[in-house]
């Protein structure tokens, strides 16, 4: 199982007046882990939507355990969770510089046709995310 790991500095106009990172960025932060895994595997999402599918979350599921902070640099771990050849869940993790864990997560995606935007199958449509997906998926 391939587990991508991404740094980010926390900047100030990512906190709140309390200090600490807003909760809604900690998806974006999701976002920048998904994107540099699936860059690891070898594809760019560009490149699907070029051939007309995009892959929409469908449900996002985040555990908040302790704040990270303005300064912190904050590790995000991603991985492919599960996978059935339409819809793909990654998993996450992200940890503050004091290697403690802040956040723990899920996010559903499926992928869909751009004018229509029904499910289309991976496995069809690109055969090499798919073998890519299943080697590297999750096994528990």
């Amino acid at each position: 199982m391939l587990i991508n790991e991404a740094t980010i500095t926390v900047r100030y106009a990512e906190t709140d007046q309390m200090g600490v990172v807003y909760h809604a960025n900690y998806l974006v932060w999701c976002e920048i882990g998904r994107t540099g895994l699936i860059e690891e595997l070898g594809f760019k999402y560009a490149d699907m939507e070029k051939q007309g599918v995009l892959s929409p979350v469908i449900n996002v599921n985040m555990t908040y355990l302790r704040p990270a902070k303005y300064g912190q640099q904050v590790t995000v771990k991603t991985w492919i969770d599960s996978y059935t050849g339409v819809r793909v869940t990654y998993g996450y993790e992200m940890h503050n510089s004091l290697g403690e864990l802040c956040l723990t997560g899920t996010s559903e995606h499926v992928c869909v046709n751009a004018e229509t935007f029904r499910p289309v199958k991976i496995k069809k449509v690109f055969p090499e995310w798919h073998h890519a997906y299943e080697t590297n998926k999750h096994n528990g």
